[in-house]
């Protein structure tokens, strides 16, 4: 091989050399060019999503009941959503700010001890009660504080202890009633056979007002997770049948019972429970109506509703007690009711079969001169067209 040729082969190599380089130099570029824009889309697509998480969570909180507020460790407020707001009447920018500083003691111990703390507040006129749970956030003494509205939990609870207190006492005069008859029976039937039957009916009297009580306990407990709505009931008819069971009762107490029924459309519910209703609102009427007294139940139908109206002339109610007259046990005369036998939870009874099937339940009344009771239920075809609802 000539110098020539080997000159000419060595220059071709040196151009191949400096060709491949090239191309090697211009793959590793765009490698690293790719892995900088692969970086670049990563860390975008990064910021996007939490961009977004942001956003889902500003969302979620700004949608709560709860008030949210968190406060950096220099007690500056950092994030408060809107039913704080709602709950306080204000956004404090400061811990200092919050109002009323009650809230602010217990998020304050919680930075403090570095624990949860819990504290019930009452606040504002009409009272509201505000449960705070102020939870440390980390380590750099930054706080969350979740303040909910519990007024309505905390009046429930308070209409259960009630109840429970109520029904407590009510069960237990009959109960104690019942054992001193029992008792008494014991030891007088051999040494004085003559009281024995005069204690044998205070026993059956006592175990009756007991048996109704537990009955009526069962069918309001029963109410109070609603009627089934299942049939057409024509009130009409059913006040009839009602009425004519209590024609004894009245006679016994000289009493006089009219009606004043219309045919009327029938209501959608429950035959059982608003047969319930009237038996409830007839037996109530007789026991505070006295002697020579007249009571009228009328049926009537009134645009799209059918109304039930049970007059007396009884002895009436106090203006400050027509309020409260459909709460359980809650009686305008306890002495009489007792004497009655009354349980103190019909008309509450009433007032469940009456909202159960999309009504209401009103009273009028005047003092010594009687009191009607006027419940309003929507036909069956009006409950259809939605213009009543359970």
């Amino acid at each position: 091989m000539n110098a020539a040729a080997i000159a000419g082969g060595a220059g071709v190599g040196l151009i191949v050399g400096v060709v491949v380089g090239r191309w090697t130099m211009r793959r590793e570029l765009r490698r690293v060019q790719a892995a900088h824009r692969t970086v670049d889309e990563g860390s975008e697509e990064r910021v996007r999503e939490s961009i977004r998480a942001r956003e889902i969570r500003d969302q979620i909180l700004a949608s709560m009941h709860d008030g949210v507020l968190l406060f950096d460790r220099d007690s500056r407020t950092v994030f408060a959503n809107e039913a704080l707001e709602h709950h306080l009447d204000s956004r404090p920018e400061t811990l200092a700010q919050v109002y009323p500083p009650s809230i602010g003691e217990t998020i304050r111990r919680a930075a403090e001890t570095g624990s949860v703390e819990v504290t019930d507040i009452e606040t504002g006129a009409p009272t509201r009660w505000l449960r705070v749970t102020a939870t440390p956030a980390g380590t750099d003494g930054s706080v969350l504080a979740v303040i909910a509205d519990v007024t309505e939990a905390r009046r429930l609870d308070a209409v259960r202890r009630d109840f429970v207190a109520n029904a407590s006492h009510e069960l237990k005069t009959p109960a104690a009633s019942i054992q001193a008859a029992a008792e008494t029976l014991l030891h007088v039937w051999q040494e004085d056979p003559a009281a024995v039957p005069r204690f044998a009916q205070q026993l059956e009297r006592e175990a009756v007002r007991l048996s109704r009580i537990v009955a009526d306990l069962l069918d309001l407990s029963r109410l109070e997770s609603g009627s089934e709505l299942h049939e057409n009931v024509r009130l009409d008819a059913l006040v009839r049948e009602e009425t004519s069971r209590f024609e004894d009762a009245a006679i016994e107490a000289g009493l006089t019972i009219d009606i004043d029924v219309a045919l009327v459309p029938p209501v959608r519910g429950s035959g059982r429970d608003l047969s319930l209703l009237v038996r409830n609102l007839l037996d109530n009427a007789i026991r505070y109506t006295k002697a020579d007294g007249r009571i009228i139940a009328a049926v009537a139908a009134d645009n799209g509703s059918v109304v039930l109206r049970v007059s007396d002339t009884g002895s009436g109610i106090p203006s400050k007690d027509l309020t409260r007259v459909f709460e359980r046990f809650y009686r305008v005369d306890r002495a009489r009711s007792r004497e009655t036998g009354g349980t103190g939870l019909g008309l509450a009874i009433v007032r469940h079969v009456a909202e159960n099937h999309g009504g209401t339940v009103t009273v009028t009344s005047e003092l010594g001169r009687g009191s009607t009771f006027e419940v309003r239920l929507p036909t069956a075809a009006a409950a259809q067209n939605g213009r009543a609802e359970p």
